[in-house]
């Protein structure tokens, strides 16, 4: 059977070559929010060596004594491997690669902490979601004005934090620039380096080239997310989630395409993938946020009126800003924008939006028809 695939494979002359990447063995995550710890385990459970870094001393004794993070990932058991701290200095010092898991406004200052003890070697793996509000930066962008000259990329994908630490199969991308010589030898790209580094028997990366696409498909999927939540939670059912999910999904792609990236990679993991998984269960805390509101709950009594960090909020603001500024129609993004920025009626905003001019869906073809229905409610 091994000869007669072999053979095959010789026979095919664009089949890819088996390539062997050298793994990095020391990995320093910081943040221990529930993403930041899920993480730990993927690269503990991939049996490399992990620093996880934290600023709140009582979640970091809890995770040294008990072996759980009871704050943000409880009941979920950690191995007696993963190393917590406080002292940034103490995780980074000795770690080959960094994983950036703080939320994403806190990008730019940890970036900063973070190049006054990093050594240009030790490249960075952003795992937050987002674009910052004042620049429109992306965070990739954030992280390469504190950090010059660090590799820099971004790990995103459809990976709710407590399945991962759970060990459910999962899948995200692994995207980092590609030099010259990265086109010649991938296999020795920091991309293919970190994906080995954290395959494990559950954990499925893929190698991505284009951080842009991988960036743009997590910030904007947070915004689709919670115009899915709002129209379930006003009572309408799979049709219209479906119908937003799949739009929604071309805005995400028409943004990449215009800020350099590719539609491609938003089709992949970082994309369509993030995307379904977010806009189909309220354990995202967008689609949750979404279904409150569509609901009729004031903002500040969703989540029972705790002080629940929602990136999608954020996301909004600067998607929408960045579209703006780049010339890219989002008229979903923009419908939430007006509900959640300039307090618009919910029930209304969605209405205009289903009874924009009727347009063409493969681009190539371009038209716009007057919407029949033009005024109406939903």
């Amino acid at each position: 059977m091994n000869i007669l695939v072999s053979r095959a494979t010789e026979d095919m002359p664009n089949s890819p070559q088996a390539r062997h990447a050298v793994p990095y063995r020391r990995i320093a995550v910081i943040g221990c929010g529930a993403w930041g710890t899920a993480l730990a385990v993927v690269a503990a459970g991939a049996r490399r060596e992990v620093t996880l870094w934290g600023r709140n001393a009582a979640t970091i004794d809890s995770i040294r004594t008990t072996h759980e993070n009871k704050r943000h990932l409880p009941g979920v058991g950690l191995s007696a491997s993963i190393q917590a701290t406080t002292d940034l200095n103490a995780a980074i010092c000795d770690a080959e690669v960094i994983l950036l898991a703080t939320p994403s406004t806190t990008i730019r200052a940890m970036s900063v902490r973070i190049a006054q003890l990093a050594t240009m070697q030790q490249p960075i793996a952003i795992c937050a979601k987002g674009i910052e509000r004042k620049t429109g930066y992306l965070l990739s962008q954030v992280v390469a004005e504190a950090m010059p000259g660090h590799p820099i990329g971004a790990i995103s994908g459809p990976t709710f934090a407590r399945e991962l630490a759970l060990g459910h199969p999962s899948a995200a991308a692994v995207a980092f620039p590609f030099s010259e010589a990265d086109r010649l030898m991938p296999e020795a790209s920091v991309a293919a380096r970190m994906a080995v580094t954290l395959g494990s028997e559950w954990f499925r990366p893929y190698v991505s080239d284009d951080v842009t696409g991988v960036e743009v498909g997590g910030a904007v999927k947070n915004v689709i997310a919670i115009a899915c939540g709002m129209m379930t939670g006003a009572g309408f059912a799979e049709n219209t989630r479906a119908a937003l999910i799949a739009r929604g999904l071309d805005e995400m792609k028409t943004l990449a395409e215009a800020l350099g990236g590719r539609r491609e990679t938003v089709t992949g993991l970082s994309g369509t993938g993030d995307l379904t998984l977010t806009c189909s269960s309220t354990t995202s805390r967008n689609m949750s946020l979404g279904v409150q509101l569509g609901q009729g709950i004031p903002r500040a009594a969703c989540f029972d009126g705790k002080p629940v960090v929602v990136e999608g909020e954020a996301n909004v603001i600067s998607v929408i800003d960045l579209a703006r500024r780049v010339g890219v129609s989002m008229p979903i993004c923009e419908a939430v924008h007006a509900i959640l920025c300039d307090g618009e009626d919910l029930r209304g905003t969605f209405a205009a939006l289903w009874s924009r001019p009727i347009e063409g869906e493969p681009r190539a073809l371009d038209l716009m028809l007057p919407h029949p229905m033009a005024g109406a409610q939903v």
